[in-house]
């Protein structure tokens, strides 16, 4: 049984979830804060656009022409090359062109002189000519950022040393580049776009990526590249991945997708150069003479700043500007390749002797045989990165011989809970996991018996499952398999958002929330699962259509098609019994209450109205300012006096805020209340209008408009009375 776990530890640690990983990192910061970089004089500089800067020069931005200025300057005092952790990807605002077409109200003659003089990019672009700079690069930050149509990139010249690396690198879609006169007349392009990891520290630099499926080098690799003659760089890789990448005549090992582990110093003032000093001539000479010169910020409002291994945030120019300290002094963290292998063969054997001596060992000798094994590993790891710079993992050894140790001691404990969520998973199967949890604490709730409580509940039906069930007639055993896979879909939504399954009736599911366990949010709750169980099966159906389009092609030569499952829903809430119900022999956990009833109602309703999901107005109350709700009639259902406005569930936050859906609410709305106070007209000719917003929104309530488009006709026939108030009596299920 140990043996077991060990293989299934190592099989986790193997995968690397997050936890792991977590607490692998931390080890590795532990090393970094005890004992950081010590700092040495390199030939590296940041030219810091601080906030004492910005109060002197002006506020932020610049005009490029200032950056022309800067750059002229730092050349003119010695800097080798100039990389910008910046990026120039629009015009200039402030150039005089710019403010002439912006002011349409100043006089001709001055907009005549301001369009003459040069353009402040074009400045900035002859600058870059004079001297050797490195333009930054980043990549998008959100998927609408991702363009179909990819803006061209200059090529990197790069050779290639062992198999292709793009499937180990760090894959960008999309870029952010610069002004086209920028790029054009630039040394260099180095990206300085850098992923932190899942805690959100920035732990790892890429120093060569893969960016709309080309190489690319990391800002400072790239400054050292052109600083160095720029000739190509070149990727080394073997059957693991990226070996390391070949600059300034020097192989700089890598992670295997490329990344470095940079080895940090805590932020020095020794490193920074104010930029106002250099413009406005108060630098020392030789300050920037020789060397690599990155431009960045560490303005507060600016909002530069990374969290960093040290446990400070520091200024993301300061980490570029380190990992070209690294790079030059050989200085770099390593991460072999085959450290998680070295990892998994010594946390097996350390396990392997706890599992083979402790049956023949007391438990003091055990404690502190282990103890010894322990400290003597982590002694090892500490050495190791204290004397080669090299990171294994001192954490999940450890961690597993510890948890190894108590799985022996405590052997028979494990077996009797092991029997127990034997029962609980099969239980599970049946009912809620949540209730056949809170059974096993109290048993005393296996009683008859109830409780009050605001639930929120939840039918769904598949419609035209008759035709659904003739289609397999002579085939009943592929029907079940293809309504347990249906509904497994279903109940997974459901099970996702915390709800409770109450029951399956044939193609049918009731579900519920806020019982047993407490959910404060539970209609919203309800609502995700809802529009969860909508693409879950859509995509269920496209899956299903393709399959039997190939079985068809293959077996007739053409194409076939299976029947689509489609689901109603209706969502409801409202005061309910909720508890053991039933007899002293048999009983269930469910719900009991007029809310029940009306949900039931409204999931009959939607196969009129052509909405998938129906909410109630309880419901529709509490979620219509998260979800793209949408009103669509005031009704009596069969068996309830009292008249239910219901509404449409249509999508999430989105949709919402979109202005085609507002513009479609709107006009919704105005066409119900003319429906209700009997101006046939005006709701008459808002139907084509809406049908529109609602095929430019992709909503399929065709249905809907088509119900009151019959409706009005029929009212204009038999007008209604003054006393109507607008209320349909459904007398369909």
């Amino acid at each position: 049984m140990a043996v077991i776990g060990l293989l299934c530890g190592l099989t986790i640690r193997y995968g690397d979830p997050l936890p792991i990983s977590m607490l692998r990192h931390a080890s590795f910061d532990f090393y970094h804060q005890s004992k950081p970089r010590d700092l040495t004089s390199l030939p590296v500089s940041i030219l810091d656009i601080d906030d004492r800067s910005i109060e002197e020069i002006g506020q932020w931005p610049w005009p490029r022409s200032q950056f022309a200025d800067l750059v002229d300057r730092a050349t003119a005092a010695g800097a080798i090359a100039i990389g910008f952790d910046i990026v120039f990807s629009e015009p200039d605002r402030l150039s005089p062109g710019q403010i002439a077409a912006d002011n349409t109200d100043m006089p001709d003659e001055l907009a005549t002189q301001l369009t003459q003089l040069p353009d402040n990019d074009d400045l900035l672009a002859a600058a870059f000519a004079r001297s050797r700079v490195i333009v930054g690069q980043t990549s998008v930050r959100t998927l609408a950022g991702n363009r179909r149509e990819k803006r061209e990139m200059a090529l990197a010249p790069h050779a290639l040393i062992g198999p292709d690396p793009m499937p180990y690198l760090t894959q960008f879609p999309d870029i952010v580049q610069n002004l086209p006169q920028l790029e054009a007349n630039a040394a260099g392009r180095g990206m300085f776009s850098t992923r932190p990891d899942a805690d959100g520290v920035y732990r790892r630099v890429p120093l060569v990526m893969a960016v709309q499926g080309q190489l690319r080098l990391g800002l400072a690799a790239e400054v050292l590249r052109v600083a160095t003659g720029g000739a190509p760089f070149a990727v080394r890789t073997n059957e693991a991945g990226v070996e390391g990448i070949v600059l300034a005549r020097q192989l700089v090992p890598t992670a295997q997708d490329g990344t470095v582990w940079p080895y940090l110093t805590p932020s020095s003032q020794s490193r920074y150069v104010a930029a106002a000093d250099l413009l406005k001539d108060r630098l020392p000479g030789g300050r920037l003479a020789g060397h690599l010169v990155l431009v960045g910020t560490s303005a507060i409002g600016l909002e530069d700043f990374r969290a960093t291994p040290l446990g400070v945030a520091m200024a993301g120019v300061e980490i570029h500007a380190q990992v070209l300290e690294n790079i030059m002094a050989q200085t770099l963290l390593v991460r072999p390749n085959y450290a998680i292998a070295v990892e998994l063969v010594v946390t097996f054997l350390l396990c392997l002797l706890v599992i083979i001596f402790a049956p023949a060992l007391s438990a003091r000798v055990l404690i502190v045989s282990s103890l010894v094994l322990m400290v003597s590993y982590v002694g090892t790891c500490w050495y190791l990165f204290y004397d080669k710079r090299i990171l294994l993992d001192p954490s999940f050894p450890v961690l597993a011989m510890v948890l190894t140790t108590i799985l022996i001691s405590t052997v028979n404990y494990l077996r009797e809970e092991r029997r127990r969520r034997e029962i609980r998973s099969a239980f599970g199967q049946y009912v809620s996991p949540d209730l056949v949890d809170r059974l096993s604490r109290d048993h005393g709730q296996l009683t008859l018996g109830g409780e009050s409580r605001t639930l929120t509940l939840l039918f769904s039906d598949v419609r035209g499952f008759t035709a659904i069930a003739e289609e397999f007639r002579d085939d009943p055993e592929a029907l079940t398999t293809l309504m347990n896979r249906f509904l497994t879909i279903l109940s997974r939504a459901i099970l996702e958002q915390k709800g409770t399954i109450d029951k399956f009736m044939g193609d049918a599911v009731m579900a519920f929330w806020n019982a047993p366990l407490d959910h404060d949010d539970h209609a919203r709750a309800a609502c995700r699962a809802a529009l969860k169980m909508i693409a879950n099966v859509e995509a269920f159906n496209a899956k299903r259509d393709a399959a039997t389009k190939r079985r068809g092609m293959a077996r007739k030569g053409g194409a076939a098609r299976a029947h689509r499952l489609n689901v109603g829903i209706g969502i409801n809430t409202g005061q309910c019994v909720v508890g053991n119900m039933g007899s002293d022999m048999r009983f269930d956990y469910t719900a009991l209450g007029d809310p029940v009833n009306v949900a039931s109602r409204l999931e009959g309703q939607s196969r009129y109205y052509g909405a998938s999901i129906i909410l109630g107005q309880a419901t529709a109350r509490e979620v219509m300012e998260d979800f793209a709700v949408l009103e669509l009639d005031r009704i009596t259902v069969v068996g309830k006096a009292l008249p239910e406005t219901i509404f449409a569930l249509l999508g999430d936050d989105t949709l919402r805020q979109s202005s085609a859906f507002q513009a479609a609410f709107d006009r919704n709305a105005k066409m119900l209340a003319a429906y209700r106070a009997q101006d046939w007209d005006t709701a008459e000719a808002a139907l084509p209008h809406l049908r529109t917003d609602f095929s430019a929104l992709a909503l399929p309530l065709d249905d809907y408009l088509d119900l009151y488009a019959e409706r009005i006709a029929g009212l204009r026939l038999a007008p209604p009375g003054p006393d109507w108030d607008g209320v349909f009596a459904s007398t369909k299920k």
